[in-house]
């Protein structure tokens, strides 16, 4: 089987605008790729560029999508190993692109082999339910937004803070005023406290039965997590101090963390959350599948790798809920309120609406 051309698509994505501690997006700068064979098969991928969180923007990614695909033309798509060795070699980063073509090689190895992609993984499905995130509002809309969400059937919440620990503590004690001690709540400061923020933010929020609190500082102060959390009965988990498995390890021999967050955008794909999953697991540390703002068809692909990583315990997966005022995935993961399914086509089992993709910039290599 050859590489025979790759589609490449700006896959904007209108939202409301959705805030965190590092700013703020009103657009999913989505990318979409298909790869094209010598066969009837063919492979699709997507990534979402968060530029604040990891440096990337749609247009850096457009760009190394088109010299990607001149890469692998003509190459062997099953090749996984050797295919996305390339990648690396020809530029270090970007891991936001580079998950794009890690997941459209996996839908095409599934799919030559006739099988659903969790399958070719060697996994098996089980029972995910999704958190559903809240962003940074005053504490009064907050607590409005998270009784709204209560009522509407989620059953754990996922709430950005990282501004100023005072006001954080009273976004957290306002939620639990509307919606009770029961629904779980995990909180994501997305590095915005400092060491000291950080430790009077998490004693400030122990009453508030805490499930876990991810990354409450920037990377650069990671030598400071052990320290933390023996301030803190808050658990800490690690967002953006881990995109590969040696960060896993980094902070697993350090005990600097209790849990870890594995992204695509990230790790590069699915082949590095395998790795991270594993060191994480090695060590006994659970992780987390989380995403940037994906549509339901990378979404997929995740749900295909939490059901390969029984180590991945938590999952928030609810990206395209999260604003995104259109849809354009034929296919894809599926909700049933908050519980989570995909069907047992071959590969991930999801594509983009052609029409959808008629009307977005495109290039042909």
């Amino acid at each position: 089987m050859k590489i025979t051309e790759i589609e490449i698509y700006r896959l904007s994505i209108p939202m409301e605008p959705f805030v965190i501690a590092t700013g703020t997006m009103d657009y999913a700068q989505n990318t979409f790729i298909r790869i094209h064979t010598d066969t009837t098969i063919y492979g699709v991928g997507e990534c979402s560029a968060f530029p604040m969180i990891v440096g990337e923007t749609q247009d850096t990614c457009l760009v190394l999508a088109r010299d990607f695909a001149k890469i692998w033309k003509g190459k062997d798509p099953l090749d996984i190993d050797e295919r996305l060795a390339e990648l690396d070699l020809y530029i270090a980063g970007n891991r936001t692109i580079k998950s794009a073509f890690d997941i459209a090689l996996h839908d095409l190895a599934a799919k030559h082999a006739g099988i659903p992609l969790y399958q070719f993984l060697r996994g098996a499905k089980r029972e995910i339910t999704t958190d559903m995130t809240l962003g940074i509002a005053s504490p009064e809309e907050m607590a409005i937004k998270a009784k709204r969400l209560q009522e509407g059937g989620a059953v754990m919440l996922k709430v950005k803070l990282g501004k100023d620990p005072k006001t954080d503590v009273a976004r957290i004690r306002e939620i639990r005023k509307a919606v009770g001690f029961e629904m779980p709540i995990r909180i994501d400061a997305n590095q915005g406290w400092s060491y000291e923020d950080a430790v009077e933010a998490l004693q400030g929020l122990e009453p508030f039965k805490i499930q876990f609190c991810e990354q409450p500082m920037r990377t650069w102060n990671d030598e400071l997590l052990p320290q933390l959390r023996t301030e803190t009965i808050v658990p800490i988990m690690a967002d953006e101090s881990v995109y590969s498995h040696h960060d896993a390890e980094r902070l697993c021999k350090a005990d600097a963390c209790d849990y870890i967050n594995i992204k695509f955008s990230k790790s590069g794909g699915i082949q590095e959350a395998l790795r991270i999953n594993k060191v994480a697991s090695e060590y006994g540390i659970n992780c987390m599948i989380g995403g940037m703002l994906e549509s339901r068809l990378a979404l997929a692909a995740k749900v295909h790798f939490a059901y390969a990583a029984p180590n991945v315990k938590f999952f928030d997966l609810d990206t395209c809920m999260v604003g995104h005022l259109e849809d354009p995935v034929v296919g894809g993961i599926q909700y049933d309120g908050y519980k989570i399914h995909i069907s047992d086509e071959a590969g991930i089992g999801a594509d983009i609406d052609q029409a959808f993709l008629d009307r977005c910039e495109k290039w042909v290599i």
